[in-house]
């Protein structure tokens, strides 16, 4: 492990960051860590991170210069810079932003990693929303007809209380049943998904009780898969 904390670490991408979104993140997560290129624009916000790690293909050489001594290199190709950062950092939390708004084949890897290292509770910042792993049992106070959207990224079977549409026995898996659309009755929201692979996506205006949750939660053991 690259990275060891005892709070909330930001990773940073080269993907779009929204103004003041890193300044508005580092709020909830002090510890800055880059995902390569991600430094650019970490620099630029006038941050250093702790560590940058990746393949390193997408940071400048005067950055490479200026963080010679906390680059961590992974040369490896089977993997992208977001999920080398990922399972790189051992925190509470880790809180992504710079990783959306980009090619749908990005996001798709993003989402792919995210389910690999369940282990390692993330959220991810988009422009509107917040997307993350549900981890065994979410509770979370949300105001009546919050969007609450649910997708599996593989099957997996999620009961529920304090939605509009209750989910217990529900098929959920790719191609046969979604849980997009739903909405919070108002007041205490449950999750427990009998597995991990459940994506939850909310407002992203309720970044900081998904943070708190997530501390909050237990967490799932990681699926293993390492590449080599």
């Amino acid at each position: 492990m690259i990275v060891h904390e005892n709070v909330p670490v930001t990773l940073v991408g080269g993907g779009q960051i929204g103004t003041g979104d890193l300044a508005m993140v580092l709020k909830l997560a002090p510890v800055l860590v880059a995902a390569d290129g991600g430094a650019v624009a970490a620099h630029a916000a006038g941050h250093d991170p702790v560590a940058v790690i990746g393949d390193m293909d997408s940071l400048p050489a005067a950055l490479a210069q200026r963080y010679a001594d906390r680059l961590h290199l992974i040369p490896e190709q089977d993997s992208t810079d977001f999920d080398k950062s990922l399972r790189s950092i051992a925190a509470p939390l880790i809180i992504a932003v710079g990783f959306t708004g980009g090619r749908m084949d990005h996001a798709l890897a993003v989402l792919h990693s995210l389910l690999v290292h369940v282990g390692h509770p993330c959220i991810v910042l988009g422009s509107d929303s917040v997307t993350f792993v549900a981890p065994p049992r979410l509770v979370l106070d949300l105001p009546h007809d919050t969007p609450v959207s649910l997708f599996p990224l593989l099957a997996c079977p999620t009961r529920s209380t304090g939605l509009i549409w209750p989910t217990d026995g529900l098929p959920f898996a790719p191609g046969r049943r979604i849980g997009t659309s739903n909405a919070a009755a108002g007041g205490p929201v449950t999750l427990t998904p009998a597995v991990p692979g459940m994506l939850v996506i909310l407002p992203r205006e309720h970044l900081t009780d998904v943070a708190r949750a997530l501390v909050a939660a237990p967490l799932w053991p990681d699926t293993g898969f390492t590449p080599v």
